[in-house]
Formats: structure tokens, C-alpha cells, sequence
């Protein structure tokens, strides 16, 4: 069995995935509501890899459980229960989140809130209590930087080719199909460390589609030109363009990584190995 790599994911075009040695210890399993406290140990290069991936100091682990239930109470309902979004924003991924240590940055948002923005404030929580929840945050983005992957992935010999199919076929089939859209995946990504960024945190390309509901409930699918909060511009099919102010339409975005966004908290180190191996063969 191979050990792990860690794999941060980035906000907007300041956060990439990347892969970088991490600790030497054995996989570690996170279940999704489990606060565990995070890897202190050193990469086999001598650094330390909480350094190396950038993501200031270790979350007190004490304090982030304290603040599961504050969090939970409070910012889950728009946050999603482990901060990577839902009706607000992606925590794990905020730029804000990012460049807060000790709840400076985020404990004044939760107490004073951001009306502009629709996040409604909450004085009543003390200081500690704002503090708790921001080390919860923090403690998500740890877990997602450190999502059991493994060190020497260009090289991997773990992994079972058979079980891979079997886990693609009950998680990944809904969407995808190794005779489509992944025909010949293992040729196009051959490294193994490459297939486990895709994997994991696929990037998007190309054009934005969307459904427009207009004010009189026809719908109208095709790409997003434009969209903003003052103006939405979409492209049929057949070329034509159409414009409307944004606050007069429903707009519907698919969310095409719905599902890996599912998958992040219920991965094993075994199930990345498995799939990782079985997809490389799709060649």
C-alpha cells in the first residue's frame, strides 16, 4: 500500500489542486462529522507539510468541536454541513476563510454579518463561540487538504483494478460512462497523480449552460453569454441571443460537480487506490 499525498483545493484562480508529499504516517479515516485532529508529522522531504501546503496554523481541535454544534445551528442551513456551500458560498474555498488564523477575519463577519451579501449577523454568540466556529471551518479545510491521498502516485502499485469497476459502477455511472465521455481516460491521463486531481476536484472548461425561466414561465435552455446581478444574456442553439435583467428571471445553472462534491467526505484511502488503478485501464 502506498502512502498519502495531500491535495488542497483552491479558491477561484488562487486555489489549484495540487499534489505534494505528506506525512509518512498511515491513512488516516475522516468521516464526515468526525472532528480528528490534524496530521502534525513531517513529509519525507524534511518539510513540515502543513507548511508546505500553505494553510497557517493547525485548527485547534478542541475548539472546532466545540464549534460543530455553533456551526451547525447557526451557518449550516446556507454553508452546507461541512462548509462547502449551499445557498452561500463555499467556506472551504473563501478567500476570507483563507487568510483568517484566529477568527479575526471571520468572527466580526459572523457578529456584524454582511447585509449586501444577505448573511444576516448573530451578536448574541460571544467572542469564544465566534472563535469555535472559525476553528471549525479551519478544520474542514484540513480535511479536505489532507482527503488520504498518497506520496508517489507517478509510481502507484496499490489499488484493485476489479474493485475500482465495481465502486465506479455504484458512485460514478450515474453521470459518467467508460464508453463516453470517459472512453480512453487512462491514455488521455496516464500518470497516476494526474488521474487522482481529476478524480477528486475535476477543473471545469468551457461555456456555462443554463435554463431561463422568463416572467411569463416559458423556459429557455442554452449557454450563458453573460450573467450578473444586472443583466443575463443566454445563446440558443441555433445561434440567437436573448437578454434580460437578472432580477426579473429564474436562472438555473447545473452544478456539474455535484456529485464529487458528495464524494469528498465518504472517500477511503482503498476506494481512491481502487479507482484511481481501474480507470487508468481505460485505455
Amino acid at each position: 500500500m502506498i502512502s498519502r499525498t495531500s491535495i488542497v483545493f483552491g479558491a477561484g484562480l488562487l486555489w489549484l489542486g495540487a499534489l505534494i508529499c505528506c506525512v509518512d504516517a498511515g491513512p488516516v479515516r475522516v468521516h464526515a462529522q468526525e472532528v480528528v485532529p490534524p496530521p502534525t508529522g513531517r513529509a519525507q522531504s524534511g518539510r513540515n507539510s502543513h507548511d508546505t501546503l500553505g494553510l497557517g496554523p493547525v485548527p485547534d481541535a478542541a475548539a472546532a468541536k466545540l464549534g460543530e454544534p455553533l456551526y451547525k445551528q447557526n451557518c449550516s442551513v446556507c454553508h452546507g454541513e461541512t462548509a462547502r456551500g449551499g445557498e452561500g458560498p463555499n467556506l472551504v474555498r473563501s478567500v476570507l476563510v483563507l487568510h483568517d488564523e484566529k477568527g479575526e477575519e471571520i468572527g466580526p463577519l459572523v457578529k456584524n454579518g454582511r447585509v449586501e451579501a444577505g448573511m444576516p449577523a448573530f451578536p448574541s454568540l460571544s467572542e469564544t463561540e465566534r472563535y469555535d466556529i472559525s476553528e471549525y471551518i479551519h478544520l474542514q479545510i484540513e480535511l479536505a487538504a489532507n482527503r488520504g491521498l498518497y506520496t508517489h502516485s507517478d509510481t502507484l502499485t496499490g489499488g484493485d483494478v476489479e474493485k475500482g469497476k465495481v465502486f465506479f459502477a455504484a458512485n460514478c455511472a450515474g453521470c459518467h460512462s467508460v464508453t463516453g465521455d470517459l472512453a480512453k481516460v487512462g491514455a488521455k491521463h496516464p500518470q497516476p497523480a494526474e488521474m487522482l486531481v481529476r478524480i477528486v476536484w475535476p477543473s471545469t472548461r468551457g461555456p456555462r449552460q443554463a435554463t431561463v425561466t422568463t416572467p411569463g414561465g416559458e423556459k429557455l435552455t442554452g449557454t450563458l453569454v453573460k450573467y450578473d446581478d444586472f443583466e443575463t444574456t443566454l445563446r440558443s442553439a441555433a445561434g440567437a441571443t436573448t437578454s434580460w435583467p437578472t432580477d426579473s428571471i429564474k436562472v438555473d445553472i447545473p452544478d456539474k460537480l455535484a456529485g464529487h462534491r458528495a464524494l469528498l467526505p465518504k472517500y477511503s484511502d482503498d476506494d481512491l487506490h481502487n479507482l484511481t488503478r481501474y480507470l487508468l485501464t481505460l485505455k
